[in-house]
């Protein structure tokens, strides 16, 4: 071998051994970068509620409760008062009723006492229409009226079929044609259904 190829030689492995040099720190720094990628990132640390946060929310709980508290008392009150009222009013109607009715049981009395002492039948019938027609008055200024049955054609929104007859007139069939027992009404509502027999 010359001296020349020996020189090339040479010179080519300086250069080889340079060029390693120069990428040795290039593989580090990527070694580096990979293990710190391989490394758990690390997790933030749950915050803490501060004592003073902890204090102000126990009392505003406590708060809530206090009012929730005094709400439900001041309703249960409100629920016996108004339950109180209610029964109150009931009472003072009946009462009212009850004094309304007295007259007409004195009027019963003193029928009953006059037919005692006395003979005269027109005198009875007299004082026992007296008491009829007070009654009814009465009950027309409560509301309450007479269902007016016969005749008309059986509804049993307001009629009761006590029995069922037969009719030869066409125009009485599914007609009440006799009303055994009175029904009424108070106001729009039906308090006693009249028993009726209906044609067929």
């Amino acid at each position: 071998m010359s001296k020349k190829n020996k020189h090339m030689d040479h010179k080519k492995d300086e250069e080889q051994k340079a060029a390693a040099n120069q990428d040795a720190p290039q593989n580090e720094e990527v070694k580096e970068e990979a293990a710190q990628q391989e490394e758990p990132a690390e997790e933030p640390a749950e915050e803490q509620p501060a004592s003073g946060e902890i204090e102000e929310l126990k009392g505003k709980l406590d708060e809530a409760s206090d009012r929730y508290l005094r709400l439900a008392a001041e309703f249960d009150n409100y629920r016996r008062r108004s339950a109180k009222e209610r029964m109150d009013l009931i009472s003072l109607a009946n009462e009212n009723l009850v004094k309304e009715l007295l007259p007409i049981i004195d009027d019963f009395e003193r029928a009953l006492a006059a037919m005692k002492d006395s003979d005269d039948a027109a005198s009875a019938k007299e004082g026992t229409e007296l008491i009829y027609n007070k009654m009814v008055a009465f009950l027309k200024k409560n509301g309450v009226s007479e269902i007016d049955a016969l005749g008309k054609e059986f509804d049993t929104d307001f009629h009761e079929a006590v029995a069922q007859f037969p009719v030869d007139d066409k125009k009485k069939k599914d007609k009440v044609i006799d009303v055994t027992q009175k029904g009424y009404t108070m106001g729009e509502k039906v308090i006693r259904y009249a028993k009726v027999v209906i044609g067929i």
